[in-house]
């Protein structure tokens, strides 16, 4: 069984000076890491690393340097699994809408984005589209939140939500 969290929007250190021990409870366990962009400083990414092999795509606040290592989608193939990933900022559509069409092509199962910091997890014509939401910036959200999937004979995908004590 393979672990994988999936996160976005930890705009550290803007929005919360660390991550949140919810958060590194399960990424001290995981397989991979997945973040959907507004990292806002490449030391969230060596933190993550610090826990398991951690990649992802840049959000719309992210500097250069973010830019430059991750660049703006990608696609993991896990198992068999094909997950899509985008922060989904833009100016036309939703949030949502601009993921799925970013991915219109590429077959996959599993669209992640962020953007919005808004929990979604729900099935567009075969494809599961998921927002982890923000496991440090919750905006009008009642808990803050980041998913985990797991992969093994099936894949399941979740939301965790806590509250900010936790």
């Amino acid at each position: 069984m393979k672990k994988i969290v999936i996160l976005s929007d930890t705009h550290i250190p803007v929005r919360a000076k660390k991550l949140p021990q919810a958060l590194v409870a399960e990424c001290e366990t995981a397989d991979f890491i997945i973040h959907a962009g507004d990292w806002q400083t490449m030391d969230v990414f060596h933190e993550l690393s610090a826990y398991a092999n951690t990649d992802g795509v840049t959000g719309n606040v992210d500097p250069w340097d973010i830019l430059d290592r991750f660049g703006k989608k990608k696609i993991f193939e896990i198992d068999g699994l094909k997950i899509g990933v985008i922060h989904g900022d833009g100016i036309r559509n939703t949030t949502e809408q601009r993921a799925f069409e970013a991915f219109a092509d590429d077959n996959v199962d599993i669209i992640v984005f962020g953007h919005s910091h808004i929990p979604v997890m729900r099935d567009a014509g075969g494809v599961t589209l998921f927002n982890p939401g923000s496991p440090t910036d919750k905006r009008h959200q009642p808990q803050y939140s980041f998913g985990l999937l797991e992969i093994g004979d099936s894949w399941q995908l979740r939301h965790v939500f806590f509250d900010k004590e936790q």
